[in-house]
């Protein structure tokens, strides 16, 4: 009994739905960038001076990266040289 319950239920849910118009491409598209427009309405922008604190930070973060990688490949290199000048003796 509840399984035929069920059966008219999605009859009845499909046929609503067919009864709607679809939207067209270029109105989901319209829609879609007004959405877009809406949520950008919403964000929070940074002020000038946490994103000249926030550029520092990264700026500082990239150069210390960039010295111990340097530092560790001039080991490695150092390291390399005198394992070739003892296996060529």
């Amino acid at each position: 009994m509840a399984e035929k319950n069920v059966s008219k239920v999605n009859k009845a849910s499909k046929s609503k739905t067919s009864n709607k118009k679809k939207k067209g491409v270029f109105s989901r598209i319209i829609s879609f960038f007004r959405a877009c427009i809406g949520e950008c309405k919403k964000i929070s922008w940074p002020t000038w001076q946490q994103t000249t604190k926030n550029f520092g930070i990264v700026l500082l973060v990239i150069i210390v990266c960039g010295l111990i990688i340097f530092g560790v490949d001039r080991g490695l290199y150092a390291l390399l040289d005198l394992v070739m000048e003892l296996a060529n003796t």
